[in-house]
């Protein structure tokens, strides 16, 4: 199943910093949400329940991994919808 992708505003304006900043995480962050956007259970995205945030609407929160054991490693959190076959990108940010 295939999934279209949107963004909140934070999310679209940390993937635009990134761009800016260090375009070769950027492509990793792309990379991952092509991955999600066809695959949500692909190995190396390593998704899972997020139970400290919630979505918008007391939705369920997930994270997947761009990186796993790297200093500074990426991480995407999201939901899904409101419609059917729509994730919402809630943020994009570096793994404490």
């Amino acid at each position: 199943m295939e999934f279209q992708i949107w963004f909140s505003i934070e999310a679209a304006e940390s993937l635009a910093c990134l761009e800016q900043v260090d375009i070769k995480k950027c492509r990793k962050v792309k990379k991952t949400l092509a991955l999600m956007q066809t695959n949500l259970r692909h190995p190396s995205l390593c998704t899972h329940k997020y139970d400290e945030y919630t979505g918008p609407a007391g939705e369920e929160v997930f994270e997947s991994y761009v990186e796993n054991k790297t200093p500074g490693a990426y991480r995407v959190f999201w939901c899904y919808g409101p419609p059917q076959r729509i994730i919402t990108i809630l943020a994009i940010t570096p793994h404490p």
